[in-house]
Order: structure tokens, then sequence, then C-alpha cells
């Protein structure tokens, strides 16, 4: 593999990593030889990711500590706003969401869903309805609708379903979310909301339609998310 490309591969390794809070804000990463061998690359590839990602904001170097988690706002980054999940805590620091996959099915589109991911009927989506959480509190469940054409062998078990989605997208299918267009709005908590997001009636939540678009402008990917802002803000950054 070319050294860009591995460079990239190991640039997205740390960041899921970070991600999932293996490595939390004022985390001391492990020193470039140690990363170099866990990662099976040469250190001159490390060097160049972590050079990167501390460009990006993600990684401050220290002369005497080495390299460290920031914990920050990621600097205005498309990379980030595709790959970070954008509900941040009130003081605007990053959180480590967790995801549990409620329900799993391949199914006939809807119409909605039909005509977002622009198919030809009758066809076949990828539906997965998960809840996210951040500390153990439910903030956001969402509805995703994937066209199953583009996805074979996508998983057929729940716990199976990789919880950086677009990551995941990337690296099997070689699909770049390049571009999103949402649609923000509020609405009154449903039933479903308050089970879901321990909320009491009537409470309010925040509700996004997403597009998502490969780097061809074509969509592969809708969403509905309702989320619950009572710690949380969304964060929305353009380059």
């Amino acid at each position: 593999m070319p050294a860009a490309k591995l460079g990239e591969v190991v640039k997205r390794q740390i960041t899921e990593a970070i991600m999932m809070g293996k490595w939390s804000a004022g985390t001391v990463l492990p020193s470039e030889i140690a990363l170099s061998q866990t990662f099976g690359v040469a250190v001159g590839t490390i060097r160049r990711a972590l050079m990167d990602l501390t460009n990006e904001g993600l990684l401050s170097r220290r002369r005497k500590t080495g390299t460290v988690v920031t914990g920050r706002t990621p600097q205005h980054s498309l990379r980030f706003f595709f790959q970070y999940f954008r509900l941040h805590g009130l003081d605007g620091s990053l959180q480590n969401s967790t995801s549990d996959v409620l329900s799993l099915q391949n199914r006939q589109a809807s119409e909605e869903e039909y005509v977002g991911l622009r198919l030809e009927s009758p066809a076949e989506v990828i539906a997965i309805h998960r809840l996210r959480s951040v500390g153990e509190k439910p903030v956001m469940h969402e509805v995703l609708a994937l066209p199953a054409h583009l996805l074979p062998g996508f998983p057929e078990k729940r716990e199976d379903v990789p919880a950086l989605l677009y990551l995941f997208l990337l690296d099997r299918y070689g699909i770049r979310i390049s571009a999103v267009r949402e649609q923000i709005a509020a609405d009154m908590a449903t039933e479903e909301d308050c089970r879901l997001l321990q909320l009491e009636r009537p409470s309010a939540v925040l509700t996004i339609d997403e597009v998502a678009y490969d780097q061809s402008a074509v969509p592969v990917l809708v969403a509905k998310h309702r989320a619950t802002t009572r710690s949380h803000r969304y964060v929305h950054e353009v380059q």
C-alpha cells in the first residue's frame, strides 16, 4: 500500500480510537515507535499522521510531555464534520457517544426513502434504528436507510453493525461521504421519544433529516435523528 494511503488509514484508526473513548481528553499517546509497532507501519508514517491530526486540532504536541489528546472542538474541518458526533457539551467539548442498534432489517424503501435515495421502484434498503448515548444517558435515536444493492455482505446481526458507519462505508465499500444535506427543526416528543430518551411529556426534541452523498454526488444514506438538548448543543461546522 502506498505510504500516503497508509497514513490516511492510520489517521482514521487513531481518530476512531479517540472518538470511541479509548484515548480521552488529556491522554498522552504512546511514543511514535510504540505506535508504529502497534499499527505495523514506519515511524515516518506515524509522525505524518500525528502532525496532520495536530494541525486539525485533535492532538497537541508538547515538548516534555509528548502527544496529547486535546478534547477541544475540532477546528473547521469537513472531515470532522462527517466523523464526529455533532451533539457537543454545553461547554463546547467533544462527546464520546456509544450506539446501541435497536433494530436492523432489510425492507422495501418508504416513499420518502425512495425519493431521498433516488431509487428505482421497487427497491430494498438496509434500515438501522439505533440509540446514541453519552455517559450512559440516551441523547438521540435515529433511523438510517441505505440502498441494499450498494452494500453486499453488510452485517446481518445488530451487534455487528459498526458504530462509525461513515468510516465503515469508506473502508469496506470505498464509499466516501463527501456532502451532507440536513434539515433541522423542533418537534414535540412522541411516546417513543420519551421512552428511549427518558423524557417526560410534554418535552421538545431536536429533529434532523439528513441525506448523505458520496464523492459522485449520489445519495447513499437518508436518516431521521431525534435528540434531546437538555445537556447538549448541536454544533455545525462548515469550512
